[in-house]
């Protein structure tokens, strides 16, 4: 079976689905109602991103950021080990913000972008695990069709980008602060799902070498670009594959071993 075939084959299994759990606890203000539709088609999504950041700078609209979708799909897989793509976004220039602008904006700004950055994780079938300040941290269960979820991961990413540039920023040029930028890094291996304390309400989390993988590539990443491991890069569709170029560090910069291949571990960057 070629991949393509075994990859619609298996999406019939593991489509994207129809609602997000994130996108449905979206509340319209004024008309005071849930929205339930998931919206896919990026140009609509960065004129919500628009709306949504042009009233939040008015004061007339509140950021509502949840991870528990995600801690309720771990909550099913406690002391267990599973795969997954791992996808670490971090916001580069808000210590350039901090210093430009007042609080209570910079404090909206964070919010815009982790709540945008949630909502895409979520359109693209993923899950948020948690915010580390200015950084969103996701997973995608790649628990049957690594092809494809691998796929999504990378889309996701590439979205990301493209809400940042398009969506936010020309807002926030109206009011004269900079642009936001960022950087992400993705991986797939397996992951430790961790539970801290006995209560089933205690907080989960992800320990992995994947992980570390992770938060390290996106560290070495360029603003406004994506570092992607070589277990993700060798499951991309052909097409998504030719976006990304090979891309080399020094032994100091980089010192991660595949566990694949037992060789430096290779990164792949979207080409610019």
């Amino acid at each position: 079976m070629t991949r393509d075939n075994k990859e619609a084959d298996e999406t019939k299994t593991q489509s994207v689905p129809k609602r997000s759990p994130f996108i449905s606890m979206i509340t319209d203000e004024k008309k005071g109602r849930v929205e339930s539709e998931v919206i896919y088609d990026t140009d609509t999504q960065i004129k919500l991103t628009q709306n949504r950041i042009w009233k939040a700078l008015k004061r007339r609209y509140q950021y509502d950021s949840n991870i528990e979708p995600g801690q309720n799909f771990l909550k099913n897989h406690v002391n267990s080990k599973i795969p997954l793509v791992i996808l670490y976004v971090d916001l580069v220039g808000s210590t350039n913000l901090s210093m430009t602008i007042p609080v209570d904006k910079l404090v909206t700004i964070i919010r815009a972008f982790t709540y945008e950055m949630s909502s895409t994780v979520y359109r693209y079938g993923g899950f948020v695990l948690k915010y580390v300040g200015d950084a969103v941290i996701a997973f995608f269960p790649s628990l049957s069709n690594k092809f494809v979820v691998c796929d999504r991961a990378v889309r996701c990413g590439i979205s990301m980008l493209t809400i940042i540039k398009n969506g936010l920023n020309p807002i926030l040029n109206q009011y004269d602060y900079p642009d936001l930028s960022a950087k992400i890094g993705i991986d797939e291996g397996e992951n430790i799902i961790v539970q801290y304390g006995h209560d089933q309400n205690s907080p989960l989390d992800i320990l992995s070498y994947c992980m570390s993988v992770s938060a390290k590539m996106t560290s070495l990443t360029k603003s406004n670009n994506i570092t992607i491991g070589d277990d993700v890069y060798v499951r991309l569709h052909p097409e998504l594959r030719q976006k990304f170029v090979r891309v080399n560090y020094s032994a100091r910069e980089w010192n991660y071993v595949s566990k694949r291949t037992g060789e430096l571990y290779k990164l792949y960057t979207l080409k610019q």
